[in-house]
């Protein structure tokens, strides 16, 4: 008998040691997602593989995909997971039940499973994949392991797979066999006046009808600031004024800068006095020669065309000069953070505001939104005092979610302060109490949940 060579007999040891590892790891899982996660993304530290996916079978020839190696969550939607589950399904047709199958593009369409199927495969699947049959004596059919790579699969691999699905399926087979007790024994057995009693009382909790309300985070907004905005595309010189700083109307704000509007300038410039040395030779031939009397028109009309692309620019270089129109606050960021920077005609680059005037912007995140209608009470929990709640009435709300500038998707709500007089300093951040209609406490508990029972269901 031929000695194995060190390096043979070290990788053997590794992967039988791999191999009790992840044997121990599938019994100790918890729960059946934890489970999954360890079949489908631990088992490569065995046999590498580019993809993996758990099936479990619950009717014959029914089943789906629980677990994907790479993905914390399965989309059942996912045009992966479309594709993905007939598969499986066509697959457990049980004509080999417990053997693992070397399977690809080419044995799919042989198998008749479907043209669709098969020529897909090269578009979901590495080209060799090996299906492994999950089953123990108790259920013979639990599911399977779907294995995908690159690069054929050997005998030995299936020899260490065939070990390893039979501790996955009778890890597997723990959290298919548990049992909950029977809600019709635990009604009517011992006590049950008194656990009637209970669920009546709980009920008539659940009843009680209370405002639905949602938290949302907010900010202290100007109330109809006026706009200043990019006058023409160049790029920020310098700024003027600092943010936060008091502004009278036709104070100089911000100058672009001049350089492009320059070079504009002197190009025009020069082209006009082209034209026109064109234009003057021509009249003075156009005495005697026809063919300048002719062309005097068109030279006319090139030099006129010169002479207002020089007005033009001149005309921009009066407006690289930004000035208030009005006055009030003038709110941006950091001026530091704008000088080099290009812009583009009408974007926005300062606010002035009124600082008596001012409002709360709320955004409510698509999965908190509730039903609203304008006069609904807000209550404002300023951060820089959480114990003084402002009063405030919601004034709108955007008919479509939009995504605010920290991220969040939602819609922007616009409610009006209750004291105007005093308004808070506008940029105070906060969170705000919005509240809605009147519901029952089983609905105001259960809203969430219920919402994510229905995403999941799927109606």
């Amino acid at each position: 008998m031929k000695p194995v060579a060190p390096s043979s007999l070290d990788a053997q040891l590794f992967g039988l040691g791999t191999l009790v590892q992840l044997l121990k790891r599938a019994r100790r899982a918890a729960t059946a997602e934890e489970l999954g996660f360890v079949v489908v993304n631990e088992t490569h530290a065995l046999l590498p593989y580019r993809q993996a996916a758990l099936w479990r079978r619950h009717a014959r020839g029914a089943g789906r995909v629980v677990a994907v190696s790479g993905a914390a969550v399965v989309e059942r939607n996912a045009p992966f997971m479309l594709w993905l589950n007939p598969l499986f399904e066509k697959l457990d047709d049980g004509a080999e039940p417990g053997r693992i199958r070397r399977i690809d593009a080419a044995t799919v369409k042989a198998a008749g499973i479907g043209a669709a199927i098969g020529e897909a495969w090269s578009e979901w699947l590495p080209a060799h994949g090996l299906l492994v049959p999950l089953r123990t004596e108790e259920e013979p059919a639990l599911g399977a392991l779907l294995l995908a790579r690159e690069q054929p699969w050997s005998d030995g691999d299936v020899h260490l797979l065939s070990e390893l699905a039979d501790g996955y399926a009778y890890a597997w087979l723990r959290f298919r066999g548990r049992r909950q007790r029977s809600l019709l024994a635990a009604l009517f057995g011992r006590g049950a006046l008194v656990k009637l009693a209970a669920a009546a009382a709980l009920a008539a909790v659940l009843c009680l009808p209370v405002t639905l309300s949602a938290l949302a985070p907010a900010e202290v907004v100007a109330f109809q600031p006026t706009i200043v905005r990019a006058p023409l595309e160049g790029v920020v010189d310098h700024f003027e004024v600092q943010p936060g700083e008091q502004v009278e109307a036709g104070q100089l704000l911000l100058t672009l800068d001049p350089r492009v509007v320059e070079n504009k300038l002197e190009v025009a410039s020069k082209a006009l006095a082209v034209a026109e040395a064109e234009y003057r030779q021509a009249a003075q031939q156009a005495v005697f020669d026809d063919k300048s009397r002719a062309l005097l028109a068109v030279l006319k009309g090139r030099a006129e065309q010169r002479r207002a692309d020089v007005t033009y620019n001149r005309s921009l270089l009066d407006r690289i000069k930004v000035t208030a129109t009005r006055s009030g606050l003038a709110l941006f960021d950091d001026a530091n953070a704008w000088i080099g920077k290009p812009v583009t005609i009408g974007e926005r680059l300062i606010e002035i505001a009124d600082p008596a005037q001012a409002e709360i912007e709320i955004w409510l995140p698509v999965a908190d939104a509730i039903t609203l209608s304008p006069g609904a009470d807000v209550d404002f929990f300023l951060n820089i005092a959480p114990e003084s709640p402002l009063r405030a009435s919601l004034r709108q709300a955007s008919y479509e979610a939009t995504q605010s500038s920290g991220g969040v998707l939602g819609y922007r709500l616009k409610a009006k302060l209750s004291d105007p007089a005093h308004p808070p300093r506008i940029g105070l951040k906060g969170t705000a109490k919005v509240y809605g209609e009147r519901v029952s406490l089983f609905y105001y508990l259960l809203r969430r949940p219920l919402a994510a029972a229905r995403q999941f269901v799927g109606f």
